[in-house]
């Protein structure tokens, strides 16, 4: 069961409501609007201060310290895992898994991430090949490359890093994915097939298929829990989903009720601890890169911050994952378990 909660039934009442002004003036036979036009941005007000502040003295009786999923070590057994797969294809068929990545502009942090992936296809044996273009490459450019990637029998994943810069359309350059290569899962067929019960994706998003995974190896139950997402997103597992976003009127009073939060909204500190019910597990997906160029230590000029005010959360939640360190490295090992499973589908290799 999914429950849309918030703003989302609003846009539809107000355009309802215009076009059944103008309704006299056409030959409509149904009144909704394209969904398309429905599509508002996803815009958070951020805090006022990235800086976390303690939690009122009411809430001291009930604090306690969260279990921290060590997101690393359990994204680390996975490529391990992964490696002995990719020798195994290796000495069997002499063939490996081959992932290309296309980068489009100069941000720092999309740059950082596609460096650790890159990283991490070598530490297991896969092939990588990264293409780049700047930010004011053309749309052509970018779908020729995905092109010569889909007609490339030895390259078995294709990730498009995102943001693209807004002159490109995200969505016609998405769709010209190989669906066999798409395992970023976000082929229109694959979010299809994971949307609708009793069908099965060829590619789970690795976001999503990430967090998942960090739930079931830390021993979390799902089954039959009220969970809310934090950004517009997926989940299944048979927990009862909210989703909450820019839109929604009252984010932190159905976010306090979750039993299980993911934070996917990108606006550093935005989930305090007065929006976390005491126990619950909290999931920061959340990747914000906050200028600190003044900071020696910080080798890229800025540090990430999740959604998630840590050092609130840490005082109720009963699980939390940290920024860096949680959702992420599990996000890479599943680029990377997509990346074989598309390997062993194309060569056949069981």
């Amino acid at each position: 069961m999914r429950r849309m909660v918030g703003a989302t039934a609003w846009p539809w009442a107000r355009a309802t409501r215009s076009l059944s002004l103008s309704a006299i003036n056409d030959n409509r036979i149904i009144m909704s609007p394209p969904l398309v036009t429905l599509d508002l941005p996803e815009i958070w007000t951020p805090p006022d201060s990235h800086d976390c502040n303690p939690l009122p003295q009411r809430n001291c009786s009930n604090l306690q310290t969260a279990t921290v999923i060590d997101g690393k070590s359990i994204a680390e057994e996975i490529r391990s895992g992964i490696d002995k797969e990719v020798r195994r294809m290796k000495e069997s068929i002499r063939k490996v898994p081959g992932l290309a990545v296309i980068l489009v502009g100069e941000r720092r942090d999309s740059q950082t991430y596609v460096r650790n992936k890159i990283k991490a296809c070598e530490e297991v044996g896969i092939k990588s090949i990264v293409t780049e273009f700047a930010d004011g490459c053309t749309e052509d450019e970018v779908l020729n490359a995905l092109s010569n990637y889909n007609q490339d029998s030895s390259i078995n994943g294709i990730l498009v890093q995102l943001p693209l810069p807004q002159h490109l359309d995200e969505g016609k350059i998405l769709d010209a994915v190989s669906l066999e290569k798409d395992v970023d899962g976000f082929h229109p067929l694959n979010i299809g097939n994971l949307a609708m019960r009793g069908r099965e994706p060829l590619f789970i998003p690795c976001t999503p298929k990430g967090c998942i995974e960090l739930l079931i190896r830390s021993g979390v139950e799902i089954m039959g829990k009220n969970a809310v997402v934090i950004g517009r997103s997926n989940i299944r597992h048979h927990a009862t989903v909210s989703i909450v976003h820019a839109l929604t009127k009252n984010p932190e009073q159905i976010t306090s009720e979750a039993d299980i939060v993911i934070a996917a909204a990108g606006v550093a500190n935005l989930v305090r601890g007065s929006w976390l019910k005491p126990g619950a597990v909290v999931l920061d997906v959340g990747t914000c890169p906050v200028d600190v160029s003044v900071d020696p230590s910080c080798e890229y000029g800025y540090r990430l911050m999740g959604d998630v005010c840590y050092e609130e959360a840490m005082r109720l939640a009963s699980v939390i994952t940290p920024v860096p360190g949680g959702v992420g490295p599990m996000t890479v090992a599943m680029l990377l378990s997509n990346t074989l499973d598309s390997a062993k589908r194309a060569y056949g290799f069981t």
